[in-house]
């Protein structure tokens, strides 16, 4: 029997091919795929090979460029500094890479993904936030390592990496708390709020009492985060769901109003709506004779959203899993349906308990292009065509793109 090759440690020279899901490009050395981060298609690099499990592909770094990319720039952060090997943050993917640039590889990975995934051949543009691709984060959460000091971890790693700052998260909110020591193994969750306050979360993992849960402590600011989006405001829990970049609920909430296009007297799903950023507009459209069910499993977003729409009587709430909602036969059948699941995606039995009401119009927010593109495969399962999709550089330096697709019957 052939012994598997372990290439962890050594350093190979590579031609990169084509990006792929995940924040690396797809390279070939003897007959094996080889995964890289921090290089971009086209180039030539030496890069050490960092997992090797020993079968048909392995994870590796660029570690020197012998032919750059014209899209190759310096990265902003020092944490993402090539020399620092194996010591870079985990936390961006593309430093390396201009705006454009980073852009076009999110764009060619969500079509790779529609494609493979869902059979949808269809040209994507990833549409630039505004803002610039710096300073845009608004949420972050650091890591503690055993020396006390804050920072993030090294990718696919739980190693932390020390930090000062952080070039992509709002000014002055990770300096706030890498200026003293933490207790060792917890996290801080900051949320920077649009009234310009600071929210600190200190979570323990490991508390002394309380068998074993994970603590949550109060450091700085209210631990009620005060937002704004078309116009209303919003009050979200700290460790609440909010869509961390600065100018994204406004954008997302324009897209998805302008895509549910709720008639008058109407009636609307916003499942997963978490503290009611889209269920708003959904009932400002429907009207005071139509009717928005919003359905979320946290009990505090439920909570949260009671009090930011109470000016809205067409609104009712559920607390619950979606999948346990949709079983509920008791429910009018609905017109338009807005849903913005996790990153899993919603699932066969989402989608079919949506089709099933055979909604004129189902808009479908995602964050990952594999998990939107399984869906939309169950869509059209279930008689729904996509007539039309946004994807939009919601996180700039990282590989994550936001898609907002807009489904109809297919008559």
């Amino acid at each position: 029997m052939t012994e598997k090759p372990d290439w962890t440690g050594r350093r190979l020279e590579v031609e990169i091919g084509p990006v792929a899901h995940g924040g690396h490009c797809v390279a070939r050395y003897e007959g094996r795929v080889v995964f890289v981060r921090h290089a971009l298609p086209g180039e030539v690099v030496v890069v050490e090979v960092t997992e090797d499990g020993g079968g048909g592909f392995c994870r590796a770094d660029a570690v020197e460029v012998r032919t750059p990319a014209p899209g190759r720039v310096t990265p902003p952060c020092p944490l993402a500094d090539m020399a620092r090997g194996k010591d870079r943050c985990g936390g961006c993917d593309w430093q390396h890479a201009d705006p454009a640039t980073q852009r076009e590889l999110k764009a060619a990975v969500v079509a790779e993904q529609l494609q493979r995934i869902a059979g949808i051949e269809r040209s994507v543009e990833v549409e630039e936030l505004p803002g610039g691709p710096l300073r845009w984060r608004s949420r972050a959460r650091l890591a503690v390592d055993q020396r006390g000091r804050p920072g993030f971890r090294a990718h696919r790693s739980h190693r932390v990496i020390p930090a000062e700052d952080c070039p992509i998260t709002v000014a002055d909110a990770v300096p706030e708390v890498t200026g003293r020591n933490w207790r060792p193994g917890a996290e801080l969750a900051l949320a920077a709020d649009a009234e310009g306050e600071l929210h600190v979360t200190a979570i323990d993992h490991k508390p002394q009492r309380r068998r074993g849960r994970p603590v949550a402590r109060q450091v700085r600011g209210g631990g009620v985060a005060r937002e704004v989006a078309a116009g209303r405001p919003f009050e979200v829990s700290g460790q609440g769901f909010w869509q961390v970049h600065v100018r994204a609920p406004e954008t997302f909430t324009e897209v998805v109003s302008a895509m549910a296009a709720v008639p008058r007297g109407a009636v609307a799903w916003d499942l997963y709506g978490g503290v009611g950023l889209f269920t708003a507009p959904l009932a400002e459209q429907a009207g005071p004779a139509g009717s928005v069910l919003l359905v979320e499993s946290s009990q505090r977003a439920v909570e949260d959203a009671v009090g930011n729409l109470r000016d809205l009587p067409q609104v009712s709430f559920r607390a619950g899993s979606v999948e346990e909602v949709l079983d509920d036969g008791s429910l009018d059948d609905p017109d338009v349906v807005v849903l913005d699941p996790p990153r899993k995606g919603a699932g066969r039995r989402v989608v079919a308990g949506i089709t099933e009401r055979r909604p004129s119009r189902i808009v479908h927010v995602a964050c990952d292009p594999a998990a939107l593109a399984r869906d939309l495969g169950l869509y059209r399962e279930g008689g729904y065509r996509l007539a039309q999709l946004r994807a939009f550089d919601a996180f700039p330096m990282t590989h994550h793109v936001e898609c907002i697709a807009l489904l109809e019957p297919d008559e």
